[in-house]
């Protein structure tokens, strides 16, 4: 490994449900009572929520195992209360009442501006960070990034039940977030001004209130140095969260290393393109990222692998990466599990029992 390997750090949402599985309002309580020794813990938008992040990982290693401890200290302080931390996209039971909104006076501020979108949009995803030199840099990236974002999506879909049914979708939480009006697929920018216009004209409209809340599925991040990916759902397992993340850092360093110019694929087009991904997971077909064609989204990511194997080879993740993406279409993706799990009796309590993260 050299000198010049990209860092990069994952940040995971997650429900805290209560002993019957229900969104439980004890997510702040969470927060607050688990152990910090690793990285960093937050409040969400709501209360049912709370929210990881690692700090600047170099390798996998690093990742997996700041990730272990911070699900296990969030589980841990969960389970002192008599609660469960759940790593899904959605909801999976039908909640009888919306969410209590985080009592904090950003947050106060979106459930009032943006009404029923920030009260009915909990969800969980999983963002991962890329180390970028500067935010030009971030631009090329993002309009190069583009037509694997399908791809991409199908590693962590881990949302297929929703509200107490199969929603047909293997992630229903893309679909819900979507009602941002700053989310969704990132255009082709061309340029750092390009990109900063349209998020001046979004606050001058009021569709975002300040610009964290630019939500686009890759953007670049206000707070650090980084281009952060948006896109994932919360992963099942910390294995896949890892995979996740050091596929799109091999994605990167490839995109970074070569002058190929981006695709002129349209926004249109990849809206559609993401959906398709977003309805079938890795069980299905996708989109590829060359031809736009539909393919076996696990041939599709196959091609992803070795587009990047050059980097992957050079951080040590290739083998890792390839045997990770093999499982993923042997056993299926946490979406897959779900509905396994949801099949066997019809009740989605099953698949809150499936994935709940177990406290030691």
């Amino acid at each position: 490994m050299n000198n010049d390997v990209l860092t990069f750090g994952v940040e995971e949402e997650f429900f805290v449900v209560d002993r019957t599985g229900h969104l439980s309002p004890a997510g702040d309580a969470v927060v607050d009572a688990a152990d910090e020794d690793e990285g960093e813990l937050q409040q969400e938008l709501t209360r049912s929520q709370a929210e990881s992040a690692t700090g600047i990982c170099t390798t996998r290693d690093e990742a997996e195992r700041q990730l272990t401890i911070l699900r296990t200290n969030l589980a841990e302080a969960a389970a002192r209360r008599g609660r469960r931390l759940l790593p899904s996209g959605s909801a999976p039971l039908t909640e009888t009442a919306l969410p209590a909104i985080t009592p904090n006076p950003r947050y106060e501020r979106m459930s009032e501006h943006f009404g029923a979108t920030a009260r009915t949009s909990h969800t969980c995803g999983c963002h991962v960070h890329i180390a970028v030199p500067d935010r030009e840099t971030g631009i090329r990236v993002i309009d190069r990034v583009r037509p694997f974002l399908p791809a991409l999506l199908t590693v962590t879909a881990n949302s297929a039940i929703c509200d107490g049914y199969d929603t047909g979708y293997a992630s229903w939480r893309y679909q819900q977030w979507n009602r941002w009006p700053s989310a969704g697929a990132p255009p082709r920018f061309g340029s750092l001004d390009h990109y900063e216009s349209i998020v001046d004209a979004w606050l001058r409209a009021g569709a975002i209130l300040d610009r964290a809340m630019v939500y686009w599925d890759v953007r670049l991040s206000e707070k650090q140095p980084t281009v952060e990916f948006r896109l994932g759902d919360v992963a099942a397992t910390v294995g896949d969260a890892v995979l996740y993340g050091v596929l799109i850092r091999g994605l990167v360093g490839t995109i970074l290393a070569s002058e190929e110019r981006p695709s002129k694929l349209s926004n249109e087009v990849l809206r559609a393109q993401i959906w398709r991904a977003s309805r079938e997971g890795l069980s299905g077909r996708c989109p590829h990222f060359r031809t736009g064609d539909l393919a076996p989204a696990s041939d599709v990511l196959d091609d992803v692998v070795t587009f990047a194997s050059g980097a992957l080879a050079e951080t040590g993740d290739l083998d890792f990466v390839r045997d990770g993406c093999a499982r993923l279409a042997a056993e299926g993706g946490g979406a897959d599990r779900q509905r396994a799990r949801f099949e066997k009796r019809g009740v989605a309590d099953d698949v809150v029992d499936l994935l709940a993260v177990r406290s030691t």
